[in-house]
């Protein structure tokens, strides 16, 4: 098996999910208070759960557009309760997916939060993340090659904290993608400080009068915060909620070079077209169902 199957075989549970053996020291080390736990943007992978049935047509379609790699189809149990599901990780250029086609019913909370973070310790992660303001609310347990957490941050924002046995080293992003989380005016800023505050990272970004077509209201303006550290990128979209669909159902935006071609690549293997091509912000933007019901945003940078 060459180096980039190997890296890929072990991911296929890894980013789907989050048993020991010895980790390398600096990677088991519990971080000193005031370090990042965070390993890179390429680490950060969207969690999208889809029918059992829709399972490989979704798969197909990801790499079809994007390109990239899959690991191979697996049925495990990635819970701390039993459950079973296939399961499997797609690398792309632009982002990294972990996909889960279950066969039993989904366990609560799972399916509810959004992203899989990898940390350098998951203790330390979740002593941090509580010390910002997080809520754990799946208590660590054991998967096959690590383990994992789920947090809850102020809004209701569920992300997943997962550690592997064995150090990964996974190639960088040709774009990082932008996890877009919906908030509202009462919970906008205590969120983006406290993630600040765990992910070490910065607001690069806050514009009061960000254009509603981002939003799917072309005639109005809202706030948007955009926020980057070593665990990515990430959108806060303040809105009163009167959002027309499909806004506010995506996860993540994907940053590609050519929209146009993207899209047609995406047509091709079965998604649709719900809005757009739209331009704000230094964007062409679009919003795009993909078969199981997955919805993304994909963007591209405009010419200047």
């Amino acid at each position: 098996m060459d180096r980039s199957r190997s890296f890929i075989a072990v991911l296929a549970l890894a980013a789907c999910i989050g048993a020991f053996t010895p980790l390398p020291r600096a990677f088991a080390a519990d971080p000193p208070p005031g370090d990042s736990v965070a390993v890179g943007p390429q680490y950060g992978t969207t969690h999208v759960y889809v029918a059992a049935e829709d399972f490989d047509p979704f798969v197909a379609a990801i790499l079809a557009t994007f390109g990239g790699t899959t690991s191979k189809k697996v049925a495990t149990t990635v819970t701390p309760t039993p459950s079973r599901a296939w399961s499997r990780a797609i690398l792309t250029p632009a982002g990294s997916f972990s996909v889960f086609g279950y066969t039993t019913p989904v366990p609560y909370p799972f399916g509810q939060e959004r992203t899989g973070y990898l940390v350098t310790n998951l203790d330390g992660a979740i002593r941090a993340a509580r010390a910002a303001g997080a809520a754990v609310i799946v208590a660590p347990f054991d998967d096959p090659i690590g383990r994992d957490a789920v947090i809850e941050w102020p809004g209701g924002v569920n992300m997943q904290l997962y550690w592997h046995t064995t150090a990964p080293s996974y190639p960088p992003l040709a774009t990082v993608p932008e996890n877009r989380v919906y908030l509202s005016p009462d919970t906008a800023d205590d969120f983006a400080k406290r993630f600040v505050t765990f992910a070490h990272g910065k607001i690069v970004a806050d514009e009061r009068q960000a254009p509603g077509a981002e939003i799917g209201r072309p005639n109005d303006t809202y706030r948007r915060v955009r926020v980057e550290s070593l665990f990515g990128k990430m959108t806060v979209l303040v809105t009163d909620g009167h959002l027309p669909y499909p806004w506010g159902h995506e996860l993540t935006g994907y940053e590609v070079v050519d929209l146009a071609a993207t899209l047609a690549k995406a047509q091709a293997a079965g998604a649709a077209i719900l809005a757009g091509p739209y331009q704000a912000d230094g964007r062409n933007g679009a919003m795009i169902l993909f078969p199981g019901g997955y919805i993304a945003e994909i963007h591209a940078a405009t010419a200047r």
